[in-house]
């Protein structure tokens, strides 16, 4: 259906930041063609990216682009929320690929709380066997019910709220995990949080060792700044730092009895890749501990 903006005015967002990913933000938006886009407004937010998205615009007429200059996903939401009316917002990131049924099921349980985060899927983007870090992103990534159920916060890649939370609450802030920081300080201003795992999307496992270290950096970057950086909170980061190792012995057993791995080869080099991370996140949380960068 289309959402030109001279029809009636839009009762639900999707919020869709992106930057020079234009084969996964097409892909993204071919899945959202598949829902139901009825009063829906879909609204990319290009971070300045280096690359055209003329074609794309071509390809995709009933959904507005529009550019964001301020760097960060954080800006680029917090963009497409001033960029619309609509009073329920769906945010997804450009590499996710929303089930058919995503705005349909994100509609029927909009009213049971002020947040809702839904199930994040993995897929592999390349053919078996599984490397290391495909092999370890089948088993750990994305656990957004225990991100929800046990830690009390959402990532943005699969979330719904209303915009009088998000007035309520403000926006997204940069330079810190934004989606955790925003979602934790909603529910401690006592808006509820739950998890609904039929609200779903997938996402793609990060394909090797370079690519799963920069995504783990980036975010024990964005930890330690939400973590805090006073004596104490630097003391108690070194801490944690130094479990790191244990904690990898600690998650052995659940990749061993995993069933999302496909064979004695996958297994080791998930649990190979486990102890590579958990060692390399403590060197860097103690770089961090001692007041060094990483």
């Amino acid at each position: 259906m289309s959402t030109d903006p001279t029809d009636a005015a839009p009762i639900d967002a999707v919020i869709i930041p992106h930057y020079n990913d234009l084969p996964r933000l097409e892909r993204c938006l071919l899945a959202l063609r598949e829902n139901d886009l009825t009063a829906t407004e879909v609204i990319v937010v290009d971070n300045n990216s280096p690359v055209s998205l003329e074609a794309i615009r071509q390809s995709f007429p009933e959904m507005r682009f529009v550019t964001e200059h301020q760097k960060g996903a954080a800006h680029a939401r917090n963009r497409g929320v001033a960029e619309t009316t609509a009073q329920r917002l769906f945010f997804i990131d450009a590499d996710c690929v929303p089930a058919p049924d995503w705005l349909t099921v994100g509609r029927q349980v909009a009213d049971q709380a002020d947040l809702i985060g839904g199930r994040v899927d993995v897929f592999d983007e390349t053919p078996s066997p599984r490397s290391g870090a495909e092999a370890f992103e089948a088993v750990f990534a994305f656990n957004f019910r225990r991100y929800i159920e046990v830690q009390g916060f959402s990532g943005a890649g699969n979330l719904l709220t209303r915009r009088d939370v998000f007035d309520a609450i403000g926006g997204f802030i940069n330079g810190v995990s934004e989606d955790r920081e925003w979602t934790m300080r909603a529910v401690a201003r006592g808006y509820n949080l739950i998890y609904r795992d039929d609200f779903r999307v997938s996402h793609p496992s990060r394909q090797d060792w370079p690519a799963l270290k920069a995504k783990w950096r980036r975010t024990t970057q964005e930890a330690y700044l939400l973590h805090g950086t006073n004596p104490g909170a630097r003391l108690r980061w070194a801490i944690r730092g130094l479990a790191m190792p244990a904690s990898a012995i600690v998650h052995t057993p659940k990749v061993i009895s995993s069933d999302k791995l496909a064979s004695a080869g996958e297994t080791w080099r998930a649990i190979s890749t486990l102890f590579r991370l958990r060692c390399q996140r403590m060197i860097w949380m103690l770089h961090q501990a001692t007041g060094g960068n990483i």
